[in-house]
């Protein structure tokens, strides 16, 4: 499955996911995980509905995005297009998700991330 990570520096998860302009784009498995690329989100308007439908257009295919914050409406456009936000604790690791991330496939995932697998 694709995670996206919000992140100004492609090291940590550190951004508000309506500020964001760029996202760290991961490969996940349960046993192997690989940087997939940046995304990057072009300049929109200051509506928050084109802000939303910008980075929904480029983060579409991925399965769960990680930030440090994001508002309710934006939630649930996730959510309505089958992407599973999570708020990060705030300046984590991108690397040290990822193999967190694995640990919990291997094991007993969650039921909201069984689903989301299942995208």
């Amino acid at each position: 499955m694709k995670v996206a990570f919000a992140t100004s520096d492609n090291e940590t998860i550190d951004q508000h996911f309506g500020l964001a302009t760029k996202f760290a784009v991961w490969e996940i498995t349960t046993d192997k995980a690989s940087f997939s690329g940046m995304a990057e989100i072009e300049a929109t308007t200051d509506y928050e509905d084109d802000k939303i439908d910008a980075r929904l257009k480029v983060l579409d295919h991925c399965t769960i995005i990680y930030v440090t914050q994001i508002g309710g409406p934006a939630a649930a456009r996730l959510v309505a297009n089958k992407i599973h936000p999570v708020k990060s604790k705030g300046n984590e690791k991108i690397e040290e998700v990822v193999n967190k991330l694995q640990q919990v496939l291997q094991g007993n995932p969650p039921p909201w991330l069984r689903r989301a697998m299942n995208k």
